[in-house]
């Protein structure tokens, strides 16, 4: 997994400087915000200094200004966390995998609960996605979805989320109703850059093509359009089924797992391809990064942060920012 020269006449490559005018575009934001607050401070300090000098204090005044400055606060945090997102990949978009652990229909409704849950958030931050991969359990729920998410930063802000989620409410599937404990995993993955390849040996591939499906078990189309890509060294799969032709999914499933595959080799400090995954390969008790407790009491916690929310409800309808906040957070300490 060796990643090939680049020719330097790149700007022959539409892809490169497609890139680096994304590159400035953020720049250019970034420049922009900073800009802003520097400008809201002056101004707010200016009009202090005026209600200073008068002699009948402008409550009005200052009232507006104690409301600029929360505003100013805001702004300056957010800028403070985009220095915390410095890692190689962290401004780029990226593919986010939603999978039901053990526990049949339980388990694959808290697995579509998620799948809602991460698409309320992007809609809410602007974020924009696109369905890659769903399969949906004929019972109710999903098996697993993959979603394409793009915008600054999305790999850098989602990256957090990678880990088990755990589900504790009273089962609306179980007739005594008795509290049950559901598991899913989140895994996210970086999209990579056009211009950078890694060297896979065709012969390590083994390639399925099969039927696409959509809600309700029906079929998105007669042929077998969807597929399935196996990297038989490591074991890693990527799928798609949600475009309309075989070759545009084999593109976006090698895409995919292009993308699993660079982050394995990214992450020095593991020595095995099971270490990547065996973290919380068992999609049970005990490896959960954050609990969802709907009963006896509302409460999601992060557990490797301690941030919690008593509100489930709003967590459930893509209120995520505080838990994505306190992440990088931590890890900056």
């Amino acid at each position: 997994m060796e990643k090939k020269s680049q020719s330097p006449d790149f700007w022959n490559d539409s892809d490169k400087a497609s890139q680096i005018m994304a590159d400035l575009s953020l720049k250019k934001e970034d420049l922009n915000e900073y800009k802003k607050l520097e400008e809201g401070i002056r101004d707010n300090v200016d009009l202090l200094d005026l209600v200073e000098l008068s002699d009948n204090k402008e409550e009005d005044t200052v009232n507006a200004v104690e409301e600029s400055l929360e505003a100013l606060y805001k702004l300056a945090d957010k800028m403070k966390l985009k220095t915390q997102l410095s890692g190689e990949y962290d401004k780029n978009n990226c593919y986010i995998s939603i999978n039901a652990g053990a526990g049949g229909l339980e388990a694959t409704d808290w697995a579509d609960m998620l799948f809602r849950m991460y698409k309320r958030y992007f809609d809410n931050t602007g974020f924009k996605y696109e369905l890659k991969d769903l399969n949906n359990e004929e019972a109710g729920g999903i098996k697993s979805a993959t979603l394409h998410v793009k915008g600054p930063y999305a790999y850098g802000y989602l990256k957090g989320e990678k880990g088990v989620h755990r589900l504790v409410r009273i089962s609306p599937f179980d007739s005594q109703s008795r509290r049950h404990t559901s598991f899913a995993s989140v895994d996210v993955f970086p999209e990579l850059d056009d211009n950078l390849e890694i060297d896979i040996d065709p012969s390590d591939l083994r390639i399925d093509t099969y039927r696409a499906s959509g809600a309700g078990g029906q079929h998105v189309n007669k042929t077998d359009s969807a597929v399935r890509i196996t990297h038989i060294p490591t074991g890693v799969v990527a799928t798609s089924q949600a475009e309309r032709s075989q070759i545009q999914n084999k593109q976006t499933a090698m895409n995919l797992l292009m993308s699993k595959l660079v982050q394995i080799k990214e992450e020095e400090q593991r020595e095995k391809i099971e270490d990547i995954q065996g973290k919380y390969s068992q999609i049970a008790w005990g490896s959960q990064i954050r609990s969802y407790v709907f009963q006896p009491y509302t409460m999601v916690k992060d557990h490797r942060t301690n941030y919690e929310m008593g509100n489930v409800e709003a967590v459930m309808d893509g209120d995520l920012q505080g838990f994505i906040d306190a992440y990088l957070a931590s890890k900056n300490n």
